[in-house]
């Protein structure tokens, strides 16, 4: 089968389409034939080792500066601290399920499915994970074998690019949103509102009731805006003080005072992500005087991808895909992902 193959830290460089034996289901596992596979911003994390403590920058400042010639390799620089290379990366696959494993039901072959891809190993009453296309190879490929329990069915009329735009982005929102217990009548400050998982965040906290305040450049604002959010707030300007009851964050950066003084007294502060930078200034005081709550969020809980497909399947949420691209085409995807123009997903199509 044709995969992308990241073979370590580094550049585009690393990142090579070459044809790779076709893999087996084990035994509680299915083969998923991939439709589509959205691009986020952990595969380009994971590539350039950004989750190792020995980087302090933004996400894009990482991805400026890492030098094809000579790149760090960097033991610590993945979800669960070493990213096994070489390795198929892809964390959101919509496939069809063509073969089943011994111990896997076969009702599931022929069924367009969405992959769960934060898999609890020791079940929900731990927090240990691993992720698919970080820790274990994911879906930048023609195939993708998979545990079996994490195969959803999907019963929809959606496209397979919409679909493939889903499980990373919205699951990360909506595990944040559970988190956070986010219900009606809150308000809720969502940052980097034009991006996936802001996008998502902003049209789950939609659904759920609550009135959105989206952080975004202008010339987003309609766009965000079309997604359910009620307010903007400029990408440079702060926030309104005492204004919220949850901010969902995955910014962080210069911007995280703000933020924080942006909630009000008991609000709960919720993240996922640091694209801005993850070295933040804090005041202690602003924690424990406004009683505040932070709440970080890799793990997702039982009920968030069901609730995703529910919510799918009664037509509660639509995705916004900015644009698709042929999986050969990845490099050209990420550097135009990288230029943050676009508000929603882009998709590989195999």
């Amino acid at each position: 089968m044709t995969a992308v193959v990241t073979t370590g830290n580094g550049g585009f460089d690393k990142l090579e389409v070459r044809e790779v034996p076709t893999p087996e289901p084990g035994a509680d596992e299915v083969r998923v034939r991939v439709l589509a596979a959205g691009i986020n911003n952990t595969e380009i994390n994971t590539r350039l080792g950004w989750y190792s403590p020995d980087v302090v920058g933004s996400t894009d400042d990482a991805a400026t500066s890492t030098a094809d010639d000579a790149p760090v390799q960097r033991p610590d620089g993945g979800w669960n601290a070493t990213t096994p290379f070489p390795l198929i990366q892809g964390t959101d696959c919509c496939g069809v399920v063509d073969e089943v494993g011994d111990e896997a039901n076969p009702a599931l072959i022929g069924r367009r499915v969405l992959v769960r891809p934060c898999i609890r190993v020791a079940g929900f009453s731990s927090l240990e994970h691993v992720w698919l296309g970080s820790d274990r190879d994911g879906a930048f490929a023609e195939y993708v074998t998979v545990p079996a329990a994490e195969v959803f069915a999907v019963d929809a009329d959606w496209s397979d690019a919409e679909l493939g735009s889903i499980p990373c982005a919205y699951g990360t929102a909506e595990n944040m949103l559970h988190r956070a217990d986010v219900r009606a009548g809150d308000d809720v400050l969502v940052t980097g509102a034009s991006g996936g998982v802001g996008s998502a965040a902003v049209q789950l906290a939609h659904r759920r009731g609550a009135r959105v305040t989206a952080v975004c450049s202008p010339s987003k604002a309609d766009a965000v805006r079309a997604l359910g959010a009620a307010e903007m707030v400029g990408r440079e300007s702060p926030p309104p003080p005492d204004s919220f009851d949850v901010a969902v964050d995955v910014v962080a950066g210069p911007g995280f005072g703000g933020v924080l003084g942006s909630l009000r007294r008991g609000g709960r502060y919720v993240t996922a992500g640091a694209i801005g930078g993850p070295i933040v200034e804090l005041d202690v005081r602003t924690v424990y005087l406004r009683d505040l709550r932070l709440i970080g969020c890799t793990a997702w809980e039982e009920p968030v991808f069901r609730n995703l497909v529910g919510y799918i399947e009664r037509g509660e949420i639509r995705p916004a895909v900015a644009k698709t691209f042929p999986l050969r085409e990845i490099v050209a995807a990420q550097q135009e992902f990288l230029e943050k123009r676009h508000v929603g997903k882009f998709v590989l199509i195999p």
